[in-house]
């Protein structure tokens, strides 16, 4: 039971627990005292005799108003208690949202690509929001608050037998029809809260395709589709929310009329009893005043039961995330990686996203420190997984890597990634500053620093042109930019970092040719000392490289500088023709320099 799993996350506010415990217990037993003082006010108070045939009460008013003043008493400490109860709960069941809130975003960022490629961010997104709530509900009200009713039930019934055996045995009677009632209810509410639970995910992940492409929706014309495709989606969650609270609704009145049927017979026994003088009057009061306080315990039971059935689904969903295993993990010893000078090896090095599809095979490199490294071949050939398996984003699956001479899993993940910076080929910006996406890498970074990488980059002119300059508000996921600034920003942070290992996943791809011409110049100057890997498309990059490889298929076809691959007429010479012999001719017109590149880019 995922139910019971989640209790454990109450152990580190044990304490806590324990008070609220206390005033559950305390708040139980006041209301438990007062049908006890009444029906002593009532036997003794009043006494009622039978004098000339007529009922008097002969008793003394003096113990009326002690009984009356008890009440009151009781009533005061059970509102005390009652207040301690609620608002612990409430504490407590926040603490624990807060905890499993932290866990799942924790260890959503520490599970590897490989978890984040199979998932689905709505789903995730549910997951921490939704079946969070749906836990802290149910520690509040399905822990705290049904031991509350647990303990009126049970001590409830345990003093309607002392009072009268008889009676409460008649009492009795009803209790396995409720149990079985509240058993079935489980049964038929679990699987539907899975299944809403399960629905509003995907409420949430249609949601936010739609939000975050609501660009490419809008410029195809698909807003009838999308919304038809929500409307389905929730039209589920309805169908399956209305099934479950129509199945509630059912039951309340079902275990209501078992409970008046209860009452009617104890009316019925209680009174014999009394008429035969087996029973006082006030102890049949007492007794219908314990049948009153069951009503609640009787009425809130399918409810707990439901919550807890709706834990239970939410459970399960947050537990998938808490124990899922990462791909990459690090070595027990781990050292930390230091003095890096840059020497990078591939040494038989394999990879697949399963046993059935190999993605590289048998990949060699020896990149000496301070080398570029560029890595050509056709979509889907393997050299974005090459650069991703450095950071271990992934794990090889075969063979091994090197840095220093050092297998990269035998070095902390952190030291690792401090030593690698990466330009991916999908920029991503945060809504924050400017300044703070620079600095994303480096947050000590002072401002003079920041200026220095956005220089190099050749975006520090743009950021100052605008109103607020480094101070400028990105919008989500850097909309508010074209590709080619968000690309230089990328770079500008990367370049924070100081690392010795560069990765530029296409890092240039998306600017024009003369502002690439301005970034390879930084660049230049900024890769030195530096082993740099390039996945790159223009020219002037191949030309810099002190090795290029080939891939096809995964596997590495042809290696060499750029005059050398041209003269075997292989597929080095194949891509050259189609993508960069244009460029060769457009840097070999009259005009030389930056502005006639850009003219000759102008115009192609």
């Amino acid at each position: 039971m995922y139910a019971l799993r989640l209790l454990s996350f109450l152990r580190p506010y044990w304490r806590r627990v324990l008070v609220a415990t206390i005033c559950v217990l305390a708040a139980g037993a006041s209301i438990l005292a007062v049908p006890q003082l009444i029906r002593w006010g009532i036997d003794y108070g009043l006494n009622i005799q039978q004098v000339d045939g007529r009922p008097v009460a002969t008793g003394e008013e003096r113990l009326l108003v002690v009984a009356a003043l008890g009440v009151v008493g009781f009533a005061v400490l059970r509102g005390v208690f009652a207040y301690g109860q609620t608002y612990l709960a409430e504490w407590i069941s926040q603490r624990v949202a807060y905890d499993l809130r932290n866990g799942i975003y924790d260890r959503l960022q520490r599970l590897s690509y490989a978890y984040h490629d199979q998932q689905q961010t709505g789903q995730l997104m549910s997951r921490a929001t939704q079946d969070v709530e749906a836990v802290r509900m149910f520690v509040n009200m399905g822990v705290v608050r049904g031991a509350y009713i647990v303990i009126l039930l049970a001590a409830s019934l345990a003093l309607m037998m002392v009072t009268n055996w008889k009676l409460a045995l008649v009492v009795w009677a009803f209790i396995p029809f409720i149990v079985w009632r509240s058993t079935v209810m489980a049964f038929k509410l679990r699987p539907l809260w899975t299944a809403i639970q399960e629905g509003l995910a995907r409420i949430a992940t249609v949601l936010q395709e739609a939000l975050t492409g609501a660009r490419v929706v809008k410029a195809f014309g698909r807003e009838e589709y999308e919304g038809e495709k929500f409307r389905r989606e929730a039209e589920a969650v309805y169908v399956d929310s209305y099934t479950s609270s129509r199945i509630q609704a059912t039951n309340a009145p079902f275990m209501s009329g078992l409970w008046l049927g209860a009452t009617a017979a104890t009316l019925w026994f209680g009174g014999r009893e009394v008429v035969n003088g087996n029973l006082e009057p006030g102890g049949l009061t007492a007794f219908l005043l314990y049948l009153y306080i069951l009503q609640m315990p009787v009425r809130m039971f399918g409810w707990v039961i439901m919550i807890g059935a709706r834990a239970n689904a939410a459970g399960q969903r947050i537990f998938e995330i808490l124990d899922a295993e990462s791909a990459v993990t690090e070595k027990h010893g781990a050292k930390e990686l230091s003095g890096v000078e840059g020497h990078v090896q591939f040494h038989d090095v394999s990879f697949g996203y399963d046993a059935i599809s190999p993605v590289l095979s048998h990949i060699d490199i020896d990149a000496k420190p301070g080398q570029i490294i560029a890595l050509m071949g056709p979509t889907g050939s393997g050299k974005t997984t090459v650069v991703n398996l450095m950071p271990r984003f992934y794990d090889a699956t075969g063979g091994g890597i090197t840095i220093d001479g050092v297998d990269i899993r035998d070095a902390t993940l952190a030291s690792l990634r401090r030593t690698i910076g990466t330009v991916q080929q999908d920029v991503f910006l945060f809504s924050a500053t400017i300044r703070d996406n620079i600095a994303y890498g480096a947050v000590d970074a002072s401002d003079e620093q920041v200026r220095e990488a956005a220089k190099a980059a050749h975006i520090h002119d743009f950021i100052m042109g605008l109103a607020d300059g480094y101070e400028t508000w990105v919008g989500e996921r850097g909309i508010t930019l074209s590709g080619g600034q968000k690309q230089r920003i990328a770079i500008a942070r990367t370049l924070l970092m100081d690392p010795r290992i560069l990765i530029l996943d296409d890092s240039t791809s998306s600017v024009d040719t003369q502002t690439e011409y301005q970034i390879q110049q930084s660049l230049q100057r900024v890769m030195e000392g530096r082993t740099t890997f390039v996945i790159a498309q223009r020219l002037r990059t191949v030309k810099m490289a002190d090795q290029i490889l080939v891939l096809q298929d995964g596997e590495v076809v042809e290696r060499g500088r750029h005059d050398e691959l041209l003269r075997r007429d292989g597929i080095y010479r194949q891509i050259y023709d189609l993508e960069l012999r244009d460029q060769e001719e457009a840097l070999a017109a009259p005009a030389a320099g930056p502005a006639a590149v850009g003219v000759a880019a102008a115009g192609s």
